[in-house]
């Protein structure tokens, strides 16, 4: 039987591996879960395990809370202890975070055939962290799952076309199976006192923006800006926490909220106006939900959310595109069509 070994270890991937998760199951693969610690508050890990049915990672490396080379050189000498015992015949990792990166480094060392999960993103600003993790997964990868036509046409021009396949979005499949469960669960907007379709929604986490105190206080002044308009709920990353309280920062006329859960941070968006963020998979989210989206970066991975209209970058002007469909993110088979696929290579 073919024995996939997952590498996760931060929010979005345990979204993303929930759909596949079950997917892989409904093959008939054995997968051996991985969780590097890299999100390890329970409020940014465990509650996603328990509100997601994702079955508990048989290894827990409990590692965080360090720089980027030490992070990721400690998960690779970890995840290599795992991968040298469990002999799987594939490793599969997800997204851009070191977690992502440590994984393919142990797979390509050890001869282990790796599936990339959201293959092909590009925002090219190598300043980024995220940028060089995905980059290098890439060109290690037998099996580029791509979620997007624009991300088969990066890995083309990197000279990447063997073993490319546009499988669609997991996380489309993970929106449409959470807010089916948050309508009937979630109590979010009761708790925090407001009604439907009359707030906004803001996340910042990324280090370009809270590693630069000066940037992030000109986020958060155009985030107050916006919160005259219209309430504004602000769910604080632990990191963004510790900022704002290192540098006695209270965001005037902003809600603030710690860590939601999925359930109830989809909730949350679903019944929103708009939303604020750096995360990538929220900008995603956010045209799921069909709420138009101000990416607080430079730049975005995601093009296909800006070019439909339903996106635009803080520091440009408001959109004036027609919103449309974005097509590439499938019908919510995406994490079907990867099990079929892992399936079908078997051992590599």
């Amino acid at each position: 039987m073919t024995r996939i070994l997952t590498v996760i270890g931060a929010r979005p991937q345990f979204i993303k591996a929930a759909p596949l998760s079950e997917a892989l199951r409904e093959a008939g693969l054995t997968e051996i879960i991985i969780h590097t610690g890299q999100h390890f508050d329970a409020a940014m890990s465990d509650i996603f395990f328990d509100e997601l049915d994702i079955p508990a990672p048989q290894h827990n490396l409990h590692i965080n809370s360090l720089g980027h080379g030490a992070m990721t050189g400690r998960m690779l000498e970890a995840i290599e202890t795992v991968a040298l015992a469990e002999q799987p015949d594939w490793m599969l990792v997800y997204g851009d975070t070191n977690s992502t990166l440590a994984g393919a480094l142990c797979a390509a060392k050890l001869s282990i055939p790796i599936a990339h999960v959201e293959s092909g993103l590009r925002s090219y600003n190598r300043a980024m962290p995220e940028e060089i993790n995905r980059v290098m997964a890439d060109h290690l990868s037998t099996l580029l799952l791509c979620p997007t036509s624009a991300a088969v046409t990066n890995l083309a021009k990197e000279g990447i076309t063997h073993g490319v396949h546009l499988v669609g979005d997991v996380m489309y499949d993970a929106t449409l199976s959470a807010t089916r469960r948050a309508r009937e669960r979630s109590k979010i907007l009761d708790m925090i006192g407001v009604a439907p379709k009359s707030y906004a929604v803001a996340t910042i986490h990324r280090a370009e923006n809270t590693d630069d105190l000066d940037r992030f206080r000109r986020i958060i002044a155009f985030l107050e800006d916006k919160a005259r308009d219209q309430p504004l709920v602000m769910s604080v990353h632990p990191r963004t926490r510790n900022l704002m309280n290192r540098e006695g920062i209270v965001p005037d006329g902003i809600t603030t909220v710690d860590p939601l859960g999925y359930l109830d941070m989809c909730w949350l968006v679903t019944n929103c106006t708009e939303v604020f963020t750096d995360s990538g998979g929220l900008q995603k989210e956010a045209y799921f939900h069909k709420v138009p989206c101000t990416t607080l970066r430079e730049e975005t991975e995601w093009v296909e959310t800006i070019s439909a209209g339903w996106n635009r970058l803080w520091t440009a002007p408001p959109s004036i595109l027609p919103r449309s469909e974005i097509t590439d993110y499938g019908t919510g088979e995406a994490a079907a069509q990867i099990a079929r696929l892992l399936a079908e290579h078997g051992r590599g």
